[in-house]
């Protein structure tokens, strides 16, 4: 079995979730679960002012109420690949736009080898 790698991506743009997705399948990139999530800040917005002072609120809190955070196991080998396909459709240098990392995976079972 080759090293596996658990790539997460928080996609703050929703819209974008579809394209995302298909660029990630015609890369041969596949077996990604989708969540629905939100944030911590607009958890925390919706909690009492004493918890988030109002005049703060917009500044922790965006437009992008829900958020999808996408899972996939892949070989760590396809990293690379990965994510420059994932950079092809979201910027996320731009600002709420999402996040990306990886974590080693050290047990995996009920994965094929045709998902990379």
């Amino acid at each position: 079995m080759h090293e596996k790698a658990l790539l997460v991506v928080v996609l703050n743009k929703v819209e974008l979730l579809d394209k995302l997705l298909s660029a990630l399948n015609n890369a041969g990139i596949r077996g990604a679960t989708v969540l629905h999530s939100i944030g911590m800040a607009h958890e925390l917005a919706d909690l009492e002012d004493s918890y988030v002072i109002g005049s703060l609120r917009a500044m922790f809190t965006s437009g992008h109420r829900e958020n999808r955070t996408i899972f996939m196991v892949i070989d760590s080998a396809h990293i690379t690949d990965a994510t420059q396909v994932i950079d092809d459709v979201i910027d996320l240098q731009k600002p709420d736009t999402g996040i990306l990392f990886a974590l080693p995976v050290l047990f995996a079972a009920g994965i094929t080898e045709k998902e990379r």
